[in-house]
């Protein structure tokens, strides 16, 4: 039972997915609380497999029983245990959320839940997927998914959407390439076999282009800057009851995909065709992290504003991983987990702004906090774990990043996570001068907001001081996966 944890959190979201068309033929009003109880029972499946692979250490799950690399092999490490369970924690809580903010006319669609269940099984795929080309099959799955999703709401966000497949196809094609170049030159797809055939090919044309090409398509679709033009854009149109999972676990999962990649071929120190690959993500993931804070901090509309914040910290998430020493993908890896939490709640509060008080934009938020008791408290909080401030999780996550960034002599990392960090409070500091100003003819009475708004508000804001208050212990479960070869 235990070994097929992996499988079963695959299938539950799944199944119901395909099934949700017969299911609620009759009874559409059934859509959003299957798809909630589908999204419970990944939860406590994601605990279950924690606890197995604590145990137990690493499983791979070979299909039919056929080893790699003739089979499909999926692998249950301990950074899929822990992603895997954060990604159930936000569908169950942006799921909650939505009971508020899902437009009239998508509350009963079938379409609608059956594209959110099948995209949360694609992401639960690339999550667990050991071979290259099956990390492509699901990143189509989760990308077709994200398109429709994305173009749900229709108008503007149609064309944002139509924008985004292109842009997503484009990736999806530069990754596929690159996989012909990788099975070109070694004759396997399966990340096992690639880092046992690869280091006597590391100065292979192939092999340093099938890299290059599939590190191009998942930056397109983790929106990795200069590849970043899609995600604003779409975000901020999208459907509000759905925006807080996108953000949350689209671009995360992809670089999750990435970061397997990274660890798994490609070792510290190693250049490909002489170039120093961690060096250059790290640069990268610099110029990202401050490129994205200073065009958060020029936005206007509130959910443009977040969409550019977490462009910023996939930057810092890349730094991290990319410093080549175990207290910089410890922090790294905290702060992508930390971070998919951080955009969940940051577009739930856009979305129940749009919703209770119709605020789009700086201008229109004049005055809110004052009717908004619930909201204040939860932005206040985001806010505390965005800057990075003790006790949340994004301050453990950035300290020791910055510390790997020390302890690896890179003092422009560290220097990037600093000025990004100010970045982040400016663009803040912004929204709450806003927040609490005084409009002329403001009524004074508290905003009553439904109770689904407040526990869902109330579990993503305590989730953030949780992961602060135990990240000693996960910082220690991180440290231990990267030291047992388990990425």
């Amino acid at each position: 039972m235990s070994s097929n944890l992996p499988v079963l959190l695959f299938l539950v979201p799944f199944v119901m997915g395909v099934s949700m068309p017969l299911l609620t033929a009759k009874r559409r009003s059934w859509c959003p609380n299957l798809t909630l109880g589908a999204f419970g029972v990944m939860l406590l499946l994601s605990i279950a497999n924690l606890r197995v692979v604590l145990a137990e250490g690493p499983v791979e799950y070979a299909f039919g029983g056929w080893t790699a690399p003739i089979g499909i092999a999926w692998l249950n490490d301990s950074i899929a245990a822990i992603v895997v369970l954060v990604m159930s924690f936000v569908a169950v809580i942006t799921q909650v959320y939505g009971r508020v903010d899902t437009a009239k006319d998508l509350e009963k669609s079938i379409p609608y839940y059956t594209l959110i269940l099948i995209m949360v099984s694609g992401l639960v795929g690339i999550i667990f997927a050991a071979d290259l080309f099956n990390v492509f099959v699901f990143l189509e799955v989760v990308a077709l998914t994200g398109y429709a999703l994305v173009g749900a709401a229709g108008g503007k966000s149609l064309v944002y959407a139509f924008r985004y497949l292109l842009l997503g196809s484009f990736g999806a094609s530069l990754y596929l390439l690159g996989l012909g170049h990788l099975y070109v030159a070694t004759g396997t797809l399966n990340m096992a076999d690639l880092a046992v055939r690869l280091p006597e090919l590391i100065t292979s044309t192939a092999v340093a282009g099938g890299l290059i090409y599939i590190f191009l398509g998942l930056s397109i679709k983790m929106a990795l800057i200069p590849l970043h033009s899609w995600l604003p854009d779409a975000y901020a149109n999208a459907p509000s009851s759905v925006t807080p999972l996108l953000a949350s676990t689209v671009t995360k999962v992809s670089l999750v995909a990435w970061i397997r990649i990274e660890y798994s071929l490609i070792a510290q120190g190693v250049e490909v065709s002489h170039v120093p690959v961690l060096v250059l993500l790290e640069e990268l993931g610099v110029v990202a992290a401050l490129v994205g804070g200073a065009l958060a901090l020029i936005q206007t509309n509130l959910k443009r504003m977040f969409a550019y914040g977490g462009i910023s910290h996939i930057g810092l998430i890349l730094i991290g991983v990319s410093l080549g020493n175990t207290t910089g993908f410890a922090g790294g890896m905290f702060y992508l987990i930390n971070d998919a939490v951080m955009q969940a709640s940051l577009f739930m509060i856009a979305g129940a702004l749009i919703y209770y008080h119709g605020v789009h934009t700086l201008e229109d938020l004049r005055g809110v906090g004052r009717q908004s008791p619930w909201l204040t408290g939860a932005l206040v909080v985001a806010a505390v774990a965005m800057v990075g401030l003790p006790p949340t999780g994004g301050f453990f996550g950035k300290w020791n990043i910055i510390l790997g960034a020390l302890e690896a002599q890179h003092y422009l990392a560290a220097f990037a996570v600093l000025a990004s960090t100010l970045l982040t409070l400016a663009y803040f500091l912004k929204i709450f001068s806003c927040w609490f100003h005084q409009p002329q003819h403001a009524t004074s009475e508290p905003l009553v907001v439904s109770n689904a708004l407040r526990i869902s508000l109330s579990a993503i804001s305590f989730s953030m001081i949780a992961l602060g208050l135990m990240s000693d212990t996960i910082f220690q479960f991180l440290i231990e996966s990267i030291t047992n070869g388990g990425v």
